[in-house]
């Protein structure tokens, strides 16, 4: 072949080189497009993992909460269940350790064994701590020569929750010296200082999260039981 008739076959192939390895390389578009692409990808996979570490804490934090839920409302419950009808006998009309309010209620109790047992007289309550409340359980050792309900000033208390902000008390029974036709009803407040409600209802409300539950306990204890004479006429004790 002549020297003139090979000068455009190397000029095509020196050209099909050339386009060969401009394909087979990127380009500064390309590159930064596929740098794009990553940051996006990677950035959705950060949110995806981050999503799923608060859904597990969240999720971990919801369950500590019921678990602690639980356990108030069980104390609770125990503690309202062991009601006595504690009386005043140095009074003559021997009223019961009892004050039943909208947004307190006082009792008396038996301690279980396990905790050293005894009779005390409970508050539930309430209390403010810095910026936000607890809900707790105060106890103090009845006077059994004291003429009026002792008050909490020195009581040893127990944190049953934090962060509540608000806790509500429902009675059911009759009004004093109403007769049995009667129907008992749900109220506020508990003025009948010798009978013990049927039912007690209590409705706890966090601050940053649903309502409990509404919990409803019934004394066991009849409030004769307390009483050394009952007039089962008038549902009062008299006295002995």
């Amino acid at each position: 072949m002549s020297v003139a008739a090979r000068l455009p076959f190397a000029r095509f192939a020196r050209h099909r080189t050339r386009r060969q390895t401009s394909r087979s390389g990127f380009t500064l578009l390309e590159l930064l497009i596929a740098l794009a692409l990553l940051g996006l990808i990677s950035a959705l996979l950060y949110g995806s993992l981050s999503f799923s570490a608060n859904s597990w804490d969240r999720g971990e934090a919801k369950v500590e909460q019921v678990s602690d839920m639980r356990l108030s409302e069980e104390m609770l419950r125990q503690t309202l269940s062991a009601q006595h009808p504690l009386r005043f006998h140095k009074v003559v009309d021997q009223p019961l350790y009892f004050a039943g309010g909208t947004d307190s209620l006082s009792f008396a109790a038996a301690m279980p064994g396990r905790a050293g047992g005894g009779m005390f007289y409970f508050r539930v309550s309430v209390a403010p701590n810095g910026a936000r409340s607890r809900l707790t359980l105060a106890r103090v050792i009845p006077d059994y020569s004291a003429n009026a309900l002792p008050d909490f000033r020195d009581a040893e208390s127990s944190v049953l929750a934090e962060d509540i902000g608000e806790v509500r008390f429902g009675y059911f029974g009759r009004d004093p010296d109403i007769n049995e036709g009667t129907d008992p009803t749900w109220r506020d407040r508990w003025d009948d200082p010798q009978v013990l409600p049927q039912l007690i209802r209590i409705d706890v409300k966090p601050t940053n999260s649903a309502p409990w539950p509404s919990m409803i306990v019934e004394p066991r204890l009849a409030p004769e039981a307390g009483c050394r004479a009952w007039d089962p006429n008038r549902n009062r004790c008299t006295a002995s």
